[in-house]
């Protein structure tokens, strides 16, 4: 992409589309009771496209939302996935888009008659109005690789109407070249084609000489519940992990915990935080005791396992036994130093027949998507074809049903940070870990000191409510 071009885009006025889940319950309360009982999340009622279902509902027919657009402009539109549970195609009718970015990184240009987009991603591309003139629906259908029919089948839309003097249709024109709901070569096929500009305005800087390895296995799993009383298979709970390992919120935010520890490991007794301390514990009506300053571990163990605990044929159709199905919860993170670099390779499964896609999203970082492909990573020769050269830089990557995907990225943010699978239901099961990136050597490298009094969080909060099976037990 030239420097011109980088200018113009610029001085877009940037319209927003934000394609999400709508529901006719308490979200929250749906989530309360889906984790209570331990089954299936309830589906949504809907997709919506900027707050509007679209025409293709009855209830919203005359509040469908219109992008207004002169023939012969160029447009940039930001798309936006804040639903749910749900990847989508998002398409215009008759025009064609030209990706030039997403997750706030510059892309090379990629026309394309759809994009696939999964929750926690942002794309940003143009269309030019080169239509004759009149009004084209645009759509986000429901992308869904799943074996299970567990999926919203709706179709959210919104139009791109034309200015000017023309006879309105009666219906707008729709896309007749929407992919498949499962048509998993179109989708990986949009995905593969992304990349960086990697250009001397925005080069890329790729990690080279990676010092920590991971390998994690995403998984769904069960959790075994008293007299087989869940609602899941078999009287199970549902459950989903990396590396077998199924995430419990701590009863302590691991930020906090974190820091507790480490102040008052390096500072004098009476330097510590204890007035916050007690504070917090007074607002909570808990009991204060001095002697936890000192002994804040026990929240969250740092020993999250770098690979599998044992291998097996992660894209079988017989993966259905306990040996593999069923889980080991914690809360486990992995430490990282300051300015490690990290490599993951995350490993699609098909446990309880469940392969599909999983959108895994990293908070605090961007990281560059080296590599992806079918079935299952071959860390002798898939390693040969990495893209080092302009791989996208992304805080959300698509793991490819029964395939693999690998990142890298460097710490050099130091905190807690979150990773997990943006299917809501997988994180409320357990499909994630957190990171505790250590500070450097320098005030600029380090994390700063908690602040002398931090707001209690509810305790009933989203995944923090005390009946969830994602609360830390004892």
């Amino acid at each position: 992409m030239t420097s011109k071009l980088m200018a113009v885009l610029k001085k877009f006025t940037v319209p927003t589309f934000v394609a999400a889940s709508w529901y006719k319950h308490d979200v929250m309360e749906l989530m309360r009771e889906t984790l209570s009982r331990g089954g299936t999340a309830n589906l949504s009622d809907a997709f919506t496209i900027n707050g509007q279902p679209g025409d293709l509902y009855p209830c919203s027919k005359e509040t469908t939302y219109r992008l207004m657009v002169d023939y012969g402009k160029t447009y940039l539109l930001r798309i936006v996935n804040a639903a749910q549970n749900q990847d989508f195609f998002f398409m215009i009718a008759e025009h064609n888009v030209t990706v030039v970015g997403g997750d706030a990184s510059y892309f090379k240009p990629l026309a394309t008659p759809y994009i696939m987009i999964t929750p926690g991603q942002t794309m940003d591309v143009l269309v030019t109005a080169d239509q004759p003139l009149g009004e084209y629906y645009i759509v986000a259908t429901p992308y869904f690789d799943g074996g299970a029919d567990d999926y919203d089948h709706s179709t959210a839309t919104a139009i791109f109407e034309y200015r000017g003097n023309y006879t309105h249709p009666s219906t707008p024109s729709f896309p007749y070249h929407i992919p498949a709901y499962n048509d998993t070569v179109v989708a990986s096929l949009f995905t593969s084609q992304i990349r960086s500009l990697a250009s001397p305005e925005h080069p890329v800087d790729v990690p080279l000489d990676v010092t920590t390895r991971m390998y994690l296995v995403v998984t769904m799993n069960l959790l075994p519940c008293p007299n087989d009383s869940c609602a899941g298979p078999d009287g199970y709970r549902i459950a989903a992990g990396l590396n077998n390992k199924t995430f419990e919120n701590p009863g302590v935010d691991i930020l906090r915990a974190y820091y507790w520890y480490i102040f008052c490991s390096y500072i004098e007794f009476f330097f510590c935080i204890c007035t916050s301390l007690y504070e917090l514990a007074f607002a909570n009506g808990l009991s204060f005791s001095f002697s936890c300053i000192r002994n804040m571990s026990g929240f969250y163990d740092p020993n999250f396992p770098d690979q599998p605990l044992h291998y097996f044929n992660f894209t079988s159709d017989d993966l259905l036994s306990n040996n593999v199905t069923i889980s080991d919860p914690g809360t486990r993170v992995k430490v990282l130093n300051y300015n490690d670099t990290v490599e993951i390779v995350f490993q699609g499964t098909n446990v309880m027949n469940s392969a599909e896609n999983h959108p895994i999203h990293l908070h605090g970082y961007k990281f560059y998507v080296v590599g992806r492909g079918q079935g299952i990573f071959n860390n002798e020769t898939d390693p040969k074809n990495y893209n080092l050269y302009d791989p996208p830089e992304l805080n959300t990557i698509p793991i490819p049903k029964d395939g693999w995907a690998t990142i890298r990225f460097k710490a050099s943010n130091p905190g807690v940070w979150f990773m997990h699978c943006h299917f809501d239901r997988h994180m409320s099961w357990g499909m994630e870990t957190a990171f505790i990136v250590k500070s450097g050597g320098t005030p600029e490298t380090s994390m700063k000191g908690p602040p002398a009094y931090m707001p209690p969080c509810d305790l009933e909060s989203f995944l923090g409510s005390k009946d969830s099976m994602l609360l830390k037990r004892g």
